[in-house]
């Protein structure tokens, strides 16, 4: 498979494909935004993990906890965390920002600083504060699709203690620029917290130059992982402020000794443990975060904000309304058709064809087709896409 020549990719795509998705034979595979095919070496490690849990399961844990200490190891490598220990396992996004959430120490009449187009995973958790601790919640509205420096300063005040952002837009896929954003975070004492759903493993993020506190990915979408797995980052010194309101029987001091109730917590990130984990997800997990890293992250998101940016070019001389800004990451987002009905038929259409895209609305309950990229998406997926999209227009 040749590259095309206005693309660079710094690993083997061609090996990628084949030693790792077999999806690739089978689809033009466009919704990694909503959730990604497993890689082969994930689904071969938890295959492994179930086959330990099923013929010795006691001794499968001893296995599992070095596994478990790797892909903390792993997350932090990807997010530039100063310790493993700043990493914890999580079921999903959702979880991990609504146990930060509801951990924080919060005064009435504080408040919240986000966009009006964030994932209701970056919303509810914060909305809730209202309700339970007088936390106004202030949605700041998206500018070129998503939250801007510009927009915090003139909503900040002193009684600001938190900004919530999405490091990749949802909808549109406008990229944010999380080292601005957190300068000014820094500059004004505020907690920076970041939904990475859409962007870890999909582009850099180093939480230590950035000023992140709070980090929180699912695994299903740009981190490739098995859905019902994921991650939190809690930065050390912000954990020790934090008492959990859910408190699980491994999150607090001594606590194999099971009949000495005492709610210490445990230091780091791993107060926020709940409970059993779930095994052959974490290992599914730490063998996407290895490829992730095997394969460079810088590399990785060079390549596909490159090819998504070739298709929007393409899409807009074909005279295709785009939602998705110049500055954006591996998501693209475009109107195909004029109403709901005519919308799923295309996608429909697509799918008959093995495309896979979908739909999604604006907040004006608008129709928009989202494709969206990865590591091992091809310009000729690319243009099988655009070809069967002038086809069906036709």
């Amino acid at each position: 498979m040749a590259i095309h020549p206005s693309l660079q990719v710094n690993y083997d795509i061609e090996a990628l494909r084949a030693e790792q998705f077999p999806v690739a034979e089978q689809a033009v595979y466009l919704n990694h935004a909503g959730i990604s095919p497993l890689p082969r070496c994930a689904v071969q490690a938890m295959h492994e993990a179930n086959e330990r849990l099923m013929h010795n399961p006691s001794a499968a844990f001893s296995w599992f906890l070095e596994r478990e200490r790797q892909m903390r190891a792993n997350a932090a490598q990807l997010i530039n965390a100063a310790s493993p220990d700043e990493i914890v396992g999580v079921q999903s996004t959702s979880l991990g920002l609504n146990l930060v959430a509801q951990a924080l120490p919060w005064r009435s009449g504080e408040n919240i600083l986000l966009c009006d187009v964030e994932f209701p995973s970056n919303v509810y958790p914060w909305l809730r504060l209202a309700e339970q601790h007088g936390v106004e919640v202030r949605l700041i509205p998206a500018q070129e699709g998503g939250l801007t420096v510009e927009a915090l300063a003139q909503a900040v005040d002193s009684r600001t203690r938190l900004v919530a952002v999405s490091a990749v837009q949802f909808l549109s896929g406008h990229r944010s620029d999380l080292q601005a954003i957190g300068d000014f975070c820094q500059a004004h004492g505020l907690i920076f917290s970041v939904d990475a759903i859409q962007a870890a493993g999909h582009m850099p993020i180093d939480v230590q130059a950035m000023h992140i506190g709070i980090l929180a990915a699912g695994g299903q979408k740009s981190l490739m992982a098995p859905p019902g797995q994921g991650f939190l980052y809690v930065r050390a010194d912000l954990a020790e402020r934090m008492r959990p309101t859910i408190v699980g029987p491994n999150a607090t001091e001594d606590w194999i000794h099971w009949l000495k109730y005492d709610l210490t917590p445990l230091k780091n990130a791993a107060r926020f443990n709940l409970g059993t984990p779930n095994l052959s997800g974490i290992i599914g997990l730490n063998e996407s975060l290895a490829l992730l890293l095997k394969l460079g992250v810088a590399n990785i998101d060079a390549y596909v904000t490159a090819l998504t940016r070739q298709t929007r070019e393409r899409l807009l001389a074909r005279g295709y309304s785009v939602l998705t800004p110049p500055a954006h990451a591996g998501i693209l987002t475009f109107r195909a058709a004029p109403d709901d009905a005519s919308t799923d038929a295309l996608i429909k259409a697509l799918a008959e064809r093995h495309i896979v895209v979908v739909k999604h609305w604006d907040a004006h309950d608008v129709p928009y087709v989202r494709a969206s990229f990865h590591c091992y998406n091809t310009w000729e997926e690319s243009e099988r896409f655009l070809t069967a999209l002038e086809e069906l227009r036709q």
